[in-house]
């Protein structure tokens, strides 16, 4: 299994567009390439998904076992010619003290040769410290090479390589120049998503263009086919029992594609088909059992959201008239009366009673942990006594009129009101969480019969 991690020393140091470029430049080549992201993350593996042809899937200690991490990796990574896993922040960086969640402690466990990308602006003889001190951190880290980054032309580089080769024995894999063309548009969450961008192939392809004169790919793929096997436990797949199966609309669009490709996965094999729709240009919901919408920017589209009222009040009245619903984030914003950003206010669908406001900071930014409330709906067995998930979002809740159900008291975190989260309406489960489907919660399971066992009985609304 030819894998490699790509970290840097620090945020923003410009390894997801290396990432990307290696993804598509390999898949160029005509390889089978596998992307991973570690850590929670959306809008960067929609990027590394493009470019290598093959859904990103995410590893993350905070939601996953170990067993679990190296089963992902195994059982997604079968049939690639090469995987690549994207750190996130530094290659030590990490919550902990001990860095037990860290991308050094990612490569530890799935035993991952590194590559280091430095932003390498301004410096001259002082990267050589800076990879000594990465080498001789950790022992058990491999870091198999550098590739430069934001180098200001080839005396720069020259003088560089130069100083790598004298002082250490790392080689360096590129020397990747500074150039506009590698840059994607950011916003508040990271960069903009591959899905808003109708030029998204062409920026992978400019990347990829660069990438393949600058990185020697070559010594790349040696380096990745050096890393020792492991053994990893078969990835445990859980499938349906029940005959026939249940529809399930989901938010495919520019507002909405917040979405894990292996929690899609679950819904699937619990017997969910899922059915895409489209919230800006649909104007009637599909022939649907129950409704998925996951998160993303409504706020960006929240004119066009608004102009839709067609597919809005086709959603507030199946969800008042018992439709089974699951909303993360994004969807909840939709769900909500109306959003406001920056002093512009739009309707939405008018099902939860109360507004969205967005502010300039995150009013819920990280790992969360909740515990589920007897209140929850939904069957099958019950999660682990904490749920661990995660949030991201720069919006609020405000003006919520009457007393409400939740699903979920926020023990970490801040959720809807910094005490609870998962809002309860109808057969509707809003929340500002995200969650994993993993061994703690299996929630695709349990929400695909919530909605099988809706559909057996009369709709139902309060």
């Amino acid at each position: 299994m030819s894998r490699l991690l790509i970290s840097a020393a620090h945020k923003s140091s410009g390894k997801t567009t290396v990432t990307l470029g290696l993804c598509a430049a390999l898949a160029a080549r005509g390889l089978t390439v596998q992307p991973f992201k570690k850590g929670p993350d959306y809008i960067d593996p929609m990027w590394l998904g493009l470019a290598a042809g093959r859904p990103c899937h995410n590893l993350d200690f905070h939601c996953m076992s170990h067993a679990e991490i190296l089963s992902t990796v195994g059982h997604y990574s079968t049939g690639s010619d090469i995987a690549l896993i994207e750190g996130n922040k530094g290659l030590y960086d990490g919550l902990d003290l001990d860095g037990s969640n860290s991308n050094a402690a990612l490569a530890i466990l799935t035993r991952t040769p590194v590559i280091l990308v430095l932003d390498a602006r301004g410096m001259t003889r002082g990267i050589a410290p800076l990879i000594l001190g990465y080498q001789a951190f950790d022992r058990d880290i491999y870091i198999a090479g550098v590739i430069l980054n934001q180098l200001g032309g080839s005396r720069h580089e020259a003088k560089l390589r130069a100083v790598i080769e004298h002082y250490t024995d790392i080689p360096v894999l590129g020397s990747v120049h500074h150039n506009p063309s590698l840059e994607i548009v950011e916003r508040h969450l990271g960069l903009i998503p591959s899905n808003e961008d109708n030029a998204a192939r062409d920026k992978i392809g400019q990347i990829s263009a660069l990438i393949s004169t600058q990185v020697d790919l070559d010594r790349l793929l040696s380096i990745a086919a050096s890393a020792p096997q492991f053994e990893y436990p078969a990835i445990e797949l859980p499938q349906c029992t029940e005959t026939g199966k249940v529809r399930i609309g989901i938010a495919r669009d520019a507002a909405f594609g917040f979405y894990y490709p292996d929690d899609l996965d679950a819904l699937q094999r619990a017997g969910a088909e899922l059915v895409p729709f489209n919230t800006l240009q649909d104007k009637v919901l599909p022939n649907i059992d129950g409704l998925f919408i996951g998160g993303g920017f409504p706020e960006s589209c929240m004119q066009a959201l608004q102009d839709n009222r067609e597919l809005r009040s086709a959603i507030r009245i199946a969800i008042e008239q018992g439709l089974p619903t699951y909303a993360e984030c994004g969807g909840l914003m939709y769900l909500s009366r109306s959003l406001t950003w920056q002093g512009k206010t739009c309707a939405m669908a008018g099902v939860i009673h109360g507004d969205i406001v967005m502010h300039e900071k995150p009013q819920g930014r990280g790992y969360v942990q909740l515990r589920e409330t007897t209140q929850a709906p939904w069957p099958g067995p019950r999660p682990a006594a904490t749920i661990a998930a995660h949030e991201f979002h720069y919006s609020s809740l405000t003006g919520l009129e009457g007393p409400h159900a939740y699903a979920y008291q926020v023990l970490r975190g801040t959720g809807i009101d910094g005490v609870h989260d998962g809002l309860l309406l109808y057969n509707l489960l809003a929340c500002y969480s995200h969650m994993r489907d993993s061994a703690q919660h299996h929630w695709a399971r349990r929400f695909v019969q919530f909605v099988r066992d809706c559909n057996r009985q009369p709709a139902s609304g309060h």
